[in-house]
Formats: structure tokens, sequence, C-alpha cells
């Protein structure tokens, strides 16, 4: 038997190209029909980029000519995906704001053990002794520790009524109000949860709270980069994120991780400084003396690096772990050294809050006038 392109072209007018509501002929799919003797090259562009719609197609064109045209004739079909449908997209995060929170500000860490849930709460404190309302959002749901940290663990928020909707007050503590899924788990209790389920917790303590009027919502995020990172970034409009890290190249590596995840083209948050922590040692008995036991001034060169703000460093100090182990954060204390740190720190942090809300639309602005010398528009 003879092929002809004619018979091939009419067959391929009964099957319908994945997606288009019209045949291959129609939509224009068919690129190419070669003929040799009884071997027939069809050459085929969709937009579906499934391997399943790929196969499924190939099938149904090998099927469709030996059935309508000849049964013996052998055919190969080569499946393209068309470059409209396989170029990525575009998916810039918007997250949903929350009426009265002015500022979200992420708190990461590539690695952990580095002190972020440390500094995450004592930024918080120091915040408040300034004057703003500030919030803290427990989003490690694996590990939370704020509830140790600011000892309410036990503690469980109370229900209020808004607008004719249930919501959870956060617990209050030091001025600052929390919220974590450590005041709903048993403290031996471990929460294993795939993907889905966590998200959908995030959510609960992100929507279903009554925050109130807050200038910041510090979000304590797990540590890595992963599931609970884009849940956020997807929930909510992020300020800005902080990542803190150690000096040591090994905790070094996994921040750049973060700090790239935060600069992805579909994410876009706004990198506002690093912060060290256990910068260095000070023995008691020796004021004078700083050692340099994990490396020095790591996150400052990465900071450099990168093109980062640096916003400071924090001594590795005995009392800064034991603040937080009695759920009493350190910038409480009396302590000359740790005010002077978490004080610059946290001006520091506000300031380039202030560089990166300037460059917002006015009709997006936020302004806070409690810090001498800051605001923010």
């Amino acid at each position: 038997m003879t092929l002809n392109k004619k018979d091939i072209l009419k067959a391929l007018e009964l099957i319908s190209a994945p997606g288009a509501g019209t045949n291959l002929i129609e939509s224009g799919s068919v690129k190419n029909v070669v003929i040799f003797g009884d071997e027939v090259v069809v050459d085929v562009e969709i937009d579906n980029p499934s391997l399943q719609a790929k196969k499924k197609t190939e099938v149904e064109i090998m099927k469709i000519i030996h059935d309508e045209v000849y049964q013996k004739a052998k055919v190969q079909v080569n499946v393209k995906v068309s470059e409209k449908a396989s170029a990525p997209k575009p998916n810039l995060i918007k997250g949903q704001p929350i009426e009265g929170i002015q500022n979200i500000i992420a708190v990461a860490s590539g690695k952990g053990g580095v002190g972020k849930s440390t500094v995450t709460a004592n930024l918080a404190v120091s915040l408040q002794q300034k004057g703003f309302k500030v919030g803290v959002l427990d989003a490690d749901l694996y590990g939370p520790s704020m509830p140790t940290m600011f000892d309410v663990v036990g503690h469980k928020p109370l229900a209020v009524t808004v607008e004719g909707k249930s919501k959870m007050v956060p617990v209050e503590a030091y001025g600052v109000k929390m919220l974590s899924l450590g005041f709903f788990t048993e403290p031996n209790q471990a929460v294993i949860w795939r993907g889905a389920m966590a998200s959908k917790a995030l959510n609960q303590l992100i929507f279903d709270a009554h925050w109130g009027e807050l200038d910041f919502l510090l979000i304590d995020l797990p540590p890595g980069t992963g599931d609970i990172h884009l849940s956020i970034m997807q929930a909510l409009p992020i300020t800005g994120a902080i990542v803190v890290s150690t000096p040591q190249e090994v905790a070094l590596a996994d921040a750049r991780k973060g700090i790239a995840m935060f600069r992805q083209e579909s994410i876009q948050v706004p990198v506002l400084g690093i912060i060290e922590n256990m910068a260095y040692f000070t023995p008691e008995e020796l004021p004078n003396n700083k050692y340099y036991i994990f490396g020095k001034e790591g996150a400052k060169n990465l900071s450099e690096t990168i093109e980062a703000p640096f916003l400071g460093e924090l001594p590795l100090v005995q009392s800064i772990r034991e603040a937080g182990d009695v759920g009493r954060p350190a910038a409480l204390q009396e302590n000359e050294v740790l005010n002077k740190a978490f004080d610059q720190l946290t001006k520091n942090m506000v300031s380039e809050l202030v560089k990166r809300n300037e460059e917002l639309p006015a009709t997006e602005a936020i302004k806070i006038t409690t810090m001498a010398g800051c605001s923010t528009k």
C-alpha cells in the first residue's frame, strides 16, 4: 500500500489536542508529516508538559494511523512541548495583609542551632521596650520554642468573637503577643505532619488569630528552606527578612541558601540584613578579652560579599542561654554588654526597614515615629 500525507492528516483530525478543545490539525499541533514508503514520522507540538499527555498523544497518533490508514505502517511520533508551556511562568508571591499589622519580619537561618529563636525573642522584647507594639509568630512547627523562651509553657490562647467569627487571642508576656503550636501540644509530643497539614495549622495560627494593632509581627521560621517558608511567604506580605548565622563556614553556607531563597525572582522578599550570633566569647574573669571560637567576622564578610546589610553581632554569653531556658529574654537583663548589643541590633534593623519602606508607593506606606530618629513610610 502507498501511504500519502492527505490520508494521514485526515486521520489526525480525529484526535483532540491535549487541553486545546480542538483536533490536532485545527490546533496547529501537527508540525510535520514525513512518509518513507511504509514509514510515517509525525512531529507534534502540544501545550501540556506532563509526561502523561505526551505519552497519550503518541499512542493515539499511532493507533489512529493503524486503524484509519494502514495497519502495518511503521509510525514514529515525536512529541515536543511548546516553548510557551515549558517556559517557567513568573509566580510572584502575594500574601494577604492582616488588618492592624504594619510590618511583618521573617527571621530565618539556613542552619539549625545558630540562635535564630533566641534572636527573635530578644528583638521582640527590645522593640517592645522602645515603645513598639510587637507580636511573635512561632512558625517552627516541629520545634516550637517561644513558649519556653517567654515562660508561658502550658498557657492556652483564649477565644474571642470578632465580627461574628471565633478568633484566638495571642498569649502575652513581657508586653509581647505570641502564638505557637507549642500552646496546643504537650511538651513531649512530637509533631509528625506532612507539608499540607503543617501549612493548614500555620494558616490557622495566622488568620484565625486576633492580633490587634501591631507595629511588628516577627515570624520565627524553622531552619532551612522548605514548605513552611513557602507557605508563610504565600500567606503573608513579608516586609523583610533577617538572616541569623554563626561565624563558621558550615553555618554561613546554609545562610547563603536562605538569602538566595528570599531573593529568588518568584519570591523577592527584601533581606534587611544579617546578624552574627555567637560572634566571640569573653570570659567573666577576663572582660577585655575576646575569643573567636567559631571564626571571626564570618557573617560580616558574607554580608559584604552578597551586598546585604550587616545588622550587628552578639557575643557567646552564658546568661543569654540561661535567660532563654528560664523564660526571661536576655534583653531584659541589666547587662551593659548585652543591652548595648541588642539595642544596636534593633536600631540597625529599624533603620534598614526605614530604607526599605521608603521605596514603596505612598499608598502602601507605613509610618512609625516612636523611636527617635527612625520612621518608616
